[in-house]
């Protein structure tokens, strides 16, 4: 499970500045440097969620290598998988770990698994309007709230005033906002915040993670989940709790909680690639994500609104490309 390995890499984390306003890399990130004989072109595609990462990657690798065409889409991490196995892409983001199913479509036609690269951070976070007064919501709540099935235990939540949220709010309806199937956000939230259930029929699907965000700010009785590098300042992201875990507190969507696992829907970003072990690593592939896990890449993910790799998380992703 994430939680766990999240958990057990917040005891390897040394020099790392642990405050959600002011996250900085890990002074232990490798610098990245420049090689010889690097041109060609990439093509991305895969989740939405790493859609403006990808994009910030390709610009800062281009610096490094003008002749670099990099080519990003994002379009949902379900897309990925058939990208990679039918060959029209070399790099796979996915906000998920790919399923059993994809894994064996891709180990049918190759004779191998793919390779997964761990990028980034993230902390999937439930966001309300900014004039929002709620203070904190419990995963049950939220399954309350989300699901149909409602297997979180909780009854089924309508209104603002059943979450205690009192005034003009309380009688007020929830207008809940979330992603579409082929998002990896999607499969992961409702994984892990509607323990495994179904959505409501009348949850708003959107195409992408700005929409789910900028449905909220336009809605004062919104909510609606994404990741926290959507954030912006029309929103403001809850602090949630698992009533069966730390008695029941809750904690910000930060990079100390994503580390330490208090936070219940942090998770790892990837990049799916595909990799054969019996031959050399294509070196255009490797270097650019060389560059995405060195000091300069994981800077960006942070100025994305991510939460960057340990200088620990760094050296076990790159023995990957070696």
């Amino acid at each position: 499970m994430l939680r766990k390995t999240l958990t057990l890499t917040a005891a390897l984390v040394a020099g790392v500045t642990l405050a959600a306003q002011a996250v900085k890399v890990d002074p232990k990130v490798t610098t990245y440097k420049k090689v010889a004989g690097i041109s060609g072109n990439l093509n991305s595609i895969g989740s939405d969620t790493l859609n403006n990462l990808m994009t910030f990657w390709s610009e800062g690798f281009a610096k490094h290598y003008p002749n670099v065409k990099l080519q990003v889409e994002g379009k949902g991490s379900s897309t990925a998988p058939p990208a990679l196995i039918e060959g029209t892409a070399q790099l796979g983001p996915m906000s998920r770990e790919m399923k059993g199913e994809e894994l064996d479509k891709f180990e049918k036609k190759y004779g191998y698994k793919p390779t997964r690269i761990a990028v980034a951070i993230d902390a999937l976070a439930v966001f309300v309007h900014k004039d929002n007064p709620i203070k904190e919501l419990s995963l049950q709540e939220v399954d309350g709230i989300f699901s149909k099935t409602r297997k979180g235990g909780h009854k089924e939540i309508k209104t603002w005033g059943e979450l205690g949220v009192q005034g003009a709010w309380g009688p007020k309806p929830l207008s809940l906002f979330g992603r579409n199937s082929a998002s990896g956000t999607y499969g992961y939230f409702k994984e892990h915040a509607l323990f495994k259930g179904d959505f409501k029929d009348t949850v708003k699907e959107q195409p992408g993670s700005s929409s789910v965000v900028q449905g909220i700010t336009s809605d004062r009785f919104a909510i609606g989940y994404s990741g926290i590098g959507y954030a912006t300042s029309g929103v403001r992201a809850v602090p949630l709790s698992d009533t069966k875990r730390y008695n029941g507190q809750a904690f910000a969507a930060n990079y100390e909680n994503a580390l330490n696992g208090k936070y219940p829907l942090a998770r790892y970003l990837y990049i799916y690639i595909n990799r054969d072990p019996k031959k050399p690593m294509d070196p255009l592939t490797r270097e650019f994500l060389k560059f995405v896990l060195s000091k300069d890449g994981q800077e960006i993910v942070v100025k994305d609104g991510y939460l960057p790799l340990t200088s620990k998380l760094e050296t076990t992703e790159l023995a990957k490309l070696k």
